[in-house]
């Protein structure tokens, strides 16, 4: 089917900075106690809003994270972000694709505003989304994997559920998308394919998104 509206996921599908995040949040929670590798932070926390680490680190140890925790994490990330942050390969050929079709997109992710800004303008993705197309799930209650995020990236953007196709890399991005009511595209570049059970296709090169967007 020929959708009204696409809804990227950021990390990992737009700017390729889930293994320098991931990295820096094992690193900082390690630091403060909490021992954790690179592969527990992608299998607990990818694709995931802050308030979930807290909320996993007071479940699993009964402590609660610095109040500070979230401003150091950022900090950290965005000064690793300008240094060595790229677009994931072949992204921009797809939103050329894109609108050469007429067919919108906008970006909905579990990172704050500032966190997604920072990432599109140090890829030299910000050009190509206008501020009414970025979305953060500081933007509603709920973070993914609760649909919410989506559902209103898609009534702010004036289009109906069922007619959006979301890309996604994390489980709960799938799983939001799903409760979304919408197509999900899951790309595996990081993720096991096991993992993205829940999307219509599954894709291992950006490259191959417009094939199975328009198929």
């Amino acid at each position: 089917m020929r959708y009204d509206l696409v809804i990227f996921d950021n990390d990992g599908v737009l700017v390729d900075s889930e293994p320098i995040s991931n990295r820096m949040l094992a690193e900082y929670l390690t630091e403060l106690g909490h021992p954790t590798t690179y592969e527990d932070s992608i299998r607990d926390f990818m694709g995931s809003a802050m308030h979930r680490v807290h909320d996993v680190v007071v479940e699993r140890t009964g402590r609660r994270l610095p109040a500070d925790f979230d401003d150091t994490f950022h900090q950290r990330v965005f000064e690793a972000f300008r240094r060595e942050l790229k677009p994931v390969p072949g992204v921009a050929a797809v939103l050329e694709k894109l609108e050469a079709e007429g067919i919108p997109y906008c970006v909905a992710s579990s990172g704050s505003h500032e966190r997604i800004r920072v990432g599109l303008r140090t890829t030299g993705l910000y050009e190509r989304f206008t501020e009414e197309r970025i979305f953060s799930s500081q933007d509603v209650g709920r973070g993914k994997p609760a649909p919410d995020l989506f559902l209103h990236a898609a009534r702010v953007m004036g289009f109906a559920p069922e007619r959006c196709a979301v890309v996604e890399d994390s489980p709960l991005g799938v799983e939001a998308a799903v409760a979304a009511g919408m197509d999900v595209y899951g790309f595996i570049a990081m993720t096991p394919p096991g993992k993205l059970a829940g999307a219509r296709t599954l894709f291992a090169d950006m490259a191959e998104l417009p094939g199975v967007l328009f198929s």
